[in-house]
């Protein structure tokens, strides 16, 4: 037994497909984006770091350069009295007049009356005792100059310092600058403090100005022809906040480092990068935030994917769309076809016994191909017009006579399905159009109002003026078309929902081909509700000026379903 090929199955559209293929482009552009923001956020924490670096380095460069400036005046001037250590914790201490010839010149005041209170003081951390050579303090100096230094020492001050400076005094009195040097004895016990008490102002502006301007407090790669004083802001502040040296100008960014300076003080270097060190960065400026131009791309791509998933889905409604046209057509022709080859044949074989059933053949082989050749007409319409090849070569007509001619024409199918044909014309009605196209036009009208029209049914036909304008409508008595979709019906394709799955053969493509031939002309068509309830066509054309010798009467019966005699024509 021989077995039957199995059907070939439908091919599955591939839509899902493009639209998964799309989904994960838009899957894999976030995650590009979500990268290129990840690397352009290490890319500015890592030059905001050196920045917070070159900060740094520059803070610890002022300490640095102020601590040796010190050094540079302090080391040999306290160097008599507190290089050696003492051979016993016991043995005398030398008095702090040996400091006059050491010191005598370090740390001068700037005016004459700083000067006058200079004096050098020896603490005996033994005893506690105090001595002094020169200018006398006052006794809360005493008092305070002991604690702080004693306090200072045991807490803050390191074996290897060969000084440190004490700022301050005691409250109402003018503050001081204690520049003093530890003696040692063995096993690094402090036995002494000698030091030179003098004006503060010796630990003050100039001080680190003169320091800013010997030292590079940037490396070169950033500084380039510019002083450091330019591109950083340093502030020095003491242990209670005061601020000791500000450079001019306020800081432009918040890239910011202190650094303790100990053995002055204690004080705090505070230094900011200004904006035009970023900008001679070696690694170049800091780069801005990407994410308002990511999160467009990423907008941008989504919105062009959900246009192609668009696209695809109106794709595909179109295929489906075309798939029924065809359908639909070949059903179409398939009825006129099948009358015309069965008459045909009746003919052919001589199985006509009459000549009234001659005629009934003949006459059926040519209703059939007319409405054959309608169909074809229109088919034609709709493909020139959608590739707008369509040229009409509009001239003034009789639009009465013209409407009447179609629908003396169309009577016999409108015999076959039942139907009377009612016609209302205006009188002198003229207008500018394609014959032909005017034929197609009013033709598509009556067939869909056959349609969608209930058997027995009156079929109302008419023309009217206005504004300049002509026109022809067509009533049915049908259920009549809703009103959100009394434009949609002009669209290629389309059927009312009610009419999708019925029996009710249609195309699709009939009121497009006359909404299409309508704007051609340089008008319209459009559909409303007809006054016996049914749905009205209304087809407008530009008017043209009346013919002379046309009259009718403005409401006439035209034809009925039984063959009726037509109305008046011109």
């Amino acid at each position: 037994m021989a077995t039957l090929p199995r059907p070939l199955s439908r091919p599955r559209s591939n839509a899902m497909v493009l639209a998964g293929l799309l989904v994960c482009t838009l899957a894999l552009a976030t995650l590009l984006a979500y990268e290129a923001q990840l690397a352009a956020r290490s890319h500015r924490a890592t030059a905001e770091r050196a920045l917070q670096d070159y900060a740094a380095v520059a803070a610890w460069e002022l300490v640095a350069g102020v601590t040796d400036q010190m050094q540079a005046v302090l080391g040999g001037a306290l160097a008599p009295v507190t290089r050696a250590r003492a051979a016993s914790p016991y043995e005398l201490l030398p008095a702090p007049t040996v400091l006059a010839a050491s010191a005598d010149s370090a740390l001068r005041c700037s005016s004459q009356v700083g000067d006058q209170a200079r004096f050098y003081f020896r603490i005996d951390f033994r005893d506690g005792s105090l001595a002094t050579s020169g200018a006398t303090p006052t006794p809360a100096m005493r008092r305070w100059l002991v604690d702080s230094i004693t306090a200072q020492v045991h807490a803050l001050y390191q074996p290897d310092w060969t000084y440190a400076v004490a700022l301050g005094g005691p409250p109402g009195e003018r503050p001081l600058a204690l520049a003093y040097g530890v003696r040692y004895a063995e096993h690094s016990s402090a036995i002494a403090a000698y030091g030179i008490g003098t004006c503060a102002d010796v630990v003050g502006p100039e001080l680190f100005r003169r320091v800013i301007s010997r030292r590079s407090l940037l490396p070169s790669s950033v500084r380039g022809d510019a002083s450091s004083d330019s591109l950083l802001s340093i502030t020095v502040r003491d242990r209670t906040g005061r601020i000791l040296f500000q450079s001019e100008g306020a800081p432009q960014s918040p890239y910011a480092a202190d650094a303790p300076l100990k053995q002055v003080g204690p004080l705090t270097v505070h230094a900011v990068i200004r904006g035009r060190a970023v900008d001679l960065l070696a690694l170049g400026s800091i780069p801005a935030t990407r994410v308002p131009w990511l999160v467009g791309l990423l907008v941008i791509t989504a919105a062009m994917i959900a246009v192609t998933v668009m696209q695809l889905r109106r794709e595909h409604q179109l295929a489906r769309l075309r798939a029924d046209f065809i359908s639909s057509v070949s059903h179409e022709l398939r009825t006129p076809l099948s009358q015309i080859l069965l008459f045909a044949e009746t003919l052919n074989l001589g199985r006509v016994r009459t000549e009234q059933e001659r005629r009934t053949a003949t006459g059926v082989i040519v209703q059939e191909g007319r409405r054959l050749m309608h169909l074809v007409e229109n088919i034609l319409h709709f493909s020139r017009a959608e590739r707008q090849m369509t040229r009409l070569g509009p001239e003034p007509v009789d639009l009465n006579n013209a409407v009447a001619t179609v629908v003396e024409d169309w009577l016999p199918l409108a015999a076959a399905a039942d139907v009377r044909v009612e016609a209302r014309y205006a009188p002198d009605v003229h207008a500018l159009a394609d014959c032909g196209a005017l034929r197609q036009m009013v033709l598509n009208l009556l067939d869909n109002a056959v349609k969608y029209g209930p058997a027995g049914q009156t079929v109302s036909v008419g023309t009217s003026t206005g504004g300049g304008r002509a026109r022809v409508w067509v009533d049915d008595q049908g259920s009549g078309i809703p009103e959100r979709e009394r434009d949609r019906v002009f669209d290629s394709f389309y059927r009312l929902d009610r009419h999708a799955n019925s029996a009710v053969a249609g195309s699709g493509i009939g009121l497009y081909v006359v909404r299409e031939l309508a704007r051609l002309h340089g008008g319209d068509a459009w559909a409303e509700q007809a006054p016996g309830g049914g749905a009205r066509i209304v087809i407008e054309l530009g008017a043209a000026a009346p013919a002379p010798g046309f009259t009718d009467e403005h409401a006439s019966i035209v034809g009925t379903s039984q063959g009726a005699p037509a109305g008046p024509r011109a």
